[in-house]
């Protein structure tokens, strides 16, 4: 109960901050017709206000000039008489114009972005991705794709999709979760440009070409040589001698459960699971951070509450072999941990503190 009351908390929490990115994306996006309305309105009023002294029909303040422009630009009649004035008199009538001009489209594009969001295009997909960092990068939304994208998006990760094909079934569903879906050919360096891969920490090839996954996590690596490369590859042999010769986390056709790709994507060293009674097990490696809730718990706190078993402990540079129960855990020290992909995922998700 508890962590399903934690993580419905923390999908709240995205759907917030997806919210938050998105307004602040429009406000930029609408900022010209914005700036130009200002314009309009201050210098209208600064405007006003020369004339009604030339007339001999003064207003108090060059405030309350642009305070009449404003309000006679919403239709509002000002607090005060017609003017006798025909230049003042224009005014009644033409910054209505203007503010018709000006905001009436751009209102209505903003409304229709804001509350539709299938209506948003590569474009908008792509600014959204620009605000993103320390993001996962996720090329393919086919079955597996996708339940990596749902994966990830439970360990409250912040993740950009990239997909060729828009008609994709899942696009939309993963829309709606607040993933931006940027419809562009990956093994282009201007798709994975706009998916802000200078600044994202992990890519996910998981597409069916090996081929092209390959090319694409090449091309990755040399856009931003710090990225972690997590590739789907079909073969078990050339998956273990990518991972010997680049250095990439490959997983072949028969580790492809979506808890695996998220973990390693994750930050987790991650083994290649072994099928027991048909459960997948995996054996990961991982520090201990001062943010972890069992930070200065034990060992059996950790098996009791996550259920899987901590087979190595090491604590200022001495490793312990199947740690006691009351061995005392501390932030820094690193553990080995045998479970499957949902409870490892748990464990690290805890680990960093979300």
């Amino acid at each position: 109960m508890l962590k399903i009351k934690r993580r419905n908390k923390k999908h709240r929490w995205q759907h917030l901050q997806a919210s938050i990115r998105d307004t602040s994306i429009l406000l930029r996006e609408f900022r010209a017709p914005l700036l130009w309305f200002s314009i309009a309105v201050v210098g209208g009023g600064i405007l006003f206000n020369f004339i009604s002294s030339l007339v001999h029909e003064p207003v108090n303040s060059l405030a309350e000039s642009i305070y009449i422009v404003l309000t006679l630009t919403f239709l509002q009649p000002p607090n005060r008489d017609f003017p006798n004035n025909i230049f003042l008199q224009l005014f009644h009538f033409l910054m209505p114009l203007i503010g018709i001009v000006m905001l009436a489209q751009g209102l209505a594009d903003f409304g229709s972005l804001l509350f539709n969001r299938r209506t948003r295009s590569k474009e908008w997909e792509m600014a959204v991705a620009s605000t993103m960092k320390k993001h996962v990068i996720l090329v393919g939304l086919g079955h597996l794709g996708y339940r990596v994208a749902l994966k990830l998006h439970e360990m409250g990760e912040s993740i950009t999709v990239i997909e060729f094909n828009a008609n994709a079934d899942t696009l939309n569903q993963a829309r709606n979760l607040g993933i931006p879906v940027i419809h562009e050919d990956a093994t282009r360096p201007a798709a994975l440009e706009a998916a802000n891969i200078g600044r994202a920490r992990t890519i996910i090839l998981a597409s069916q070409n090996d081929a092209m996954n390959l090319q694409i996590a090449l091309k990755a690596r040399s856009m931003n040589p710090q990225i972690k490369v997590v590739v789907r590859i079909f073969d078990d042999d050339f998956a273990h001698a990518l991972q010997d010769q680049f250095g990439f986390i490959a997983l072949s056709a028969t580790e492809m459960a979506a808890p695996v790709f998220a973990a390693a994507a994750a930050g987790v060293d991650v083994t290649n699971p072994i099928s027991v009674e048909g459960q997948l097990l995996s054996l990961a490696r991982l520090t201990i951070s001062e943010d972890a809730p069992f930070a200065d718990k034990n060992v059996g706190y950790v098996e009791d509450n996550y259920h899987l078993n901590i087979v190595l402990q090491r604590h200022d540079h001495t490793s312990e072999m199947h740690p006691r129960d009351k061995s005392p855990l501390h932030a820094g020290d690193v553990i080995a941990v045998l479970g499957g992909p949902e409870q490892l995922n748990q464990l690290l998700h805890d680990n960093e503190g979300s």
